[in-house]
């Protein structure tokens, strides 16, 4: 993203940089909470509630961040020429809620699958609920954003588009039964994927709704992007590193396959 776009790094930055700190500083914090936590013992329950408030402040920025993002960053003569509260507004404060429950719905399912017995039953309940609120979440912000932001009114409900982008809010309904089901069978594998595929969806509307522009609603990609030069570089770097990325990912699902059985692992 730097080297590629360095126009909007320059732009996006001084938009959203206290949110971006804050959830710079909380990811610290849960870090700090998670590496202290087990030399603590048995006086670890504060760090405990460190780790989770620290995991949700960050999520909790992250949707500011998307949320500010898609709602517009002012820009003038190429630079950012809004204030620096623009982000702490109704929409990305929806957004941030929004994506908690998100990710609360990843990590109940993610517990479904890989764990048994009372584990398990908890995270079954907490992902029924999750999905609830989730897709609540995601009704909300599908009726906001044309509601508010005449640019995404006019990407979704030209006819000559609604052809085709109709089945992107169909296969997010789909996926989020689909997800229900598994969930009430106790089926984790099932709920976990389904889940994945609600957030791959939700990134989806989020292309649609802001392509071609890198920085809604006025910079585009091709105008925020750097010299044929820095894209080769960043290509070269891509494709030297990506492999050794899924190459490690798929060796850790391989590594840690199965279910965490009673008495296993840490407390």
């Amino acid at each position: 993203m730097l080297v590629a776009f360095p126009m909007a790094y320059a732009i996006v930055m001084p938009a959203l940089y206290l949110p971006l700190i804050i959830m710079l500083l909380a990811l610290v914090f849960r870090g700090v909470a998670f590496e202290f936590r087990f030399v603590s013992k048995p006086r670890h329950r504060w760090l405990d509630w460190s780790f989770a408030l620290g995991s949700t402040i960050a999520t909790f920025c992250q949707g500011l961040v998307l949320g500010g993002f898609l709602q517009g960053i002012n820009v003038s003569g190429g630079q950012f020429a809004g204030g620096s509260f623009e982000w702490l507004a109704p929409f990305p404060i929806l957004c941030g809620f929004g994506l908690i429950a998100g990710y609360a719905l990843l990590g109940s399912s993610w517990l479904m699958m890989k764990t048994e017995g009372e584990v398990a039953q908890k995270a079954q309940y907490h992902a029924d609920a999750a999905l609830i609120v989730t897709l609540c979440f995601i009704a909300a912000v599908s009726l906001w954003t044309p509601l508010a932001f005449e640019r995404i009114a006019e990407r979704w409900f030209r006819a000559e588009r609604l052809a085709y982008l109709w089945a992107v809010p169909f296969l997010t309904a789909t996926a989020g039964f689909i997800a229900w089901v598994g969930i009430s069978k106790s089926s984790g594998v099932q709920a976990f994927l389904s889940a994945m595929v609600l957030f791959f969806l939700c990134f989806l509307r989020l292309a649609i709704s802001t392509f071609p522009y890198l920085v809604p609603p006025s910079v585009t990609i091709w105008q925020a992007a750097a010299v044929p030069q820095s894209q080769i570089f960043s290509l070269i770097g891509a494709l030297l590193f990506l492999p050794l990325i899924l190459a490690y990912t798929a060796f850790v699902y391989w590594t840690f396959r199965g279910k965490v059985a009673g008495g296993e692992g840490c407390h």
